[in-house]
């Protein structure tokens, strides 16, 4: 991410219109990128609204420096962020796997409580 970036709040999800705000991004182009970019993927709420999460605004504002700082094409901003994965860590767990972590730390627990 770029140096001069916005202050993102310390929330769990963010409508587009928040979104739109944090980073300087008109919704109808985050809504173009979500169809560029597959890891943008926000949430749907039953009524349709999307959902972004912090990683998806910081994604959104790396993406926003590619192309307007950069001057990267969205072909080239999307095999830079390609590279950039392959040569990253491995991506962070799922829901599914931070419950399970969850759940075997606090059997963790439990069994030193009960011993």
């Amino acid at each position: 991410m770029h140096p001069e970036a916005p202050k993102i709040p310390d929330k769990l999800f963010f409508r587009i219109g928040e979104v739109s705000r944090i980073t300087g991004v008109p919704t109808s182009v985050l809504r173009f990128w979500q169809n560029q970019f597959g890891r943008i993927r926000p949430k749907r709420t039953e009524a349709g609204q999307r959902r972004y999460r912090k990683s998806d605004v910081e994604l959104i504002l790396t993406i926003k420096h590619l192309l307007y700082d950069r001057r990267f094409t969205i072909k080239g901003a999307r095999q830079y962020l390609q590279t950039a994965t392959d040569q990253a860590a491995p991506p962070p767990p799922t829901d599914k796997e931070l419950l399970r972590q969850v759940f075997a730390e606090l059997k963790a627990l439990r069994n030193l409580l009960d011993s």
